[in-house]
This record gives structure tokens, sequence and C-alpha cells, in this order.
């Protein structure tokens, strides 16, 4: 059976490591793109870890932390927009892409109930 978020971070998180690779060689940005990358890939991470969770406790923090380090890449990306390192239509492309994420990663935590 089809892991959707798993597929999806794992994607994700190939995005960004060609995005870190442009950026860094292309537009010489190597501060902000280094924030972005490690936020970005570590999506994925937790989503992986979170799959092998002992417990429902421990699944529910990985789904939390994976979260967190979607929002934050949310913020990197919509900075290197504004620092005019990515263009309107690139940002617009991987943005929706975390958005995606972002919402899925919600409803994981929502969903999952813990006493």
């Amino acid at each position: 059976m089809e892991n959707i978020i798993e597929n999806k971070s794992f994607k994700f998180a190939v995005r960004i490591v060609n995005l870190y690779k442009y950026l860094t060689a292309d537009k010489k940005e190597f501060i902000l793109s280094k924030q972005l990358l490690r936020s970005g890939t570590s999506i994925g991470a937790n989503v992986a870890e979170g799959q092998k969770a002992q417990s429902k406790p421990d699944f529910y923090t990985k789904m939390s932390i994976a979260l967190k380090e979607a929002n934050e890449t949310f913020y990197w990306l919509r900075l290197l927009k504004e620092t005019d390192f990515l263009t309107v239509k690139e940002f617009e492309d991987i943005s929706a892409d975390a958005d995606e994420i972002i919402s899925i990663l919600t409803t994981i935590c929502k969903n999952t109930k813990i006493k």
C-alpha cells in the first residue's frame, strides 16, 4: 500500500536538494539555502522515522516535528522569494508542494489521538 505522505515528503526532499544546488551554484546564495536544505529534507526524515514508531505518542511526535519543519521550510521559501533569489513562478511551484505536505501532516496530527 502506498504511503502518500512518505512518498510526497521524499519527492519534496529531492526537489529541495536540487533547489539548494541551483541556489548555491547559480545564485551564489549559501546561508538561506542551507537553512532550506536542513528543514526541507528533515520533513521526510521525520516522516520515515514515524513510520517505524514504537508507539502512537512516538508517531505523533515525529509527525509533529515533520509539520514544524514543513512550516519552517515554507518560511525559507517565502524569504528566498522576497529577497529575489526565487522568482514568483519558482516559488509558487515548490510552495504548492509544501502547502500540500503541511495540509496532510496537519490532518495526520489532528487525527492521531493521544491520551
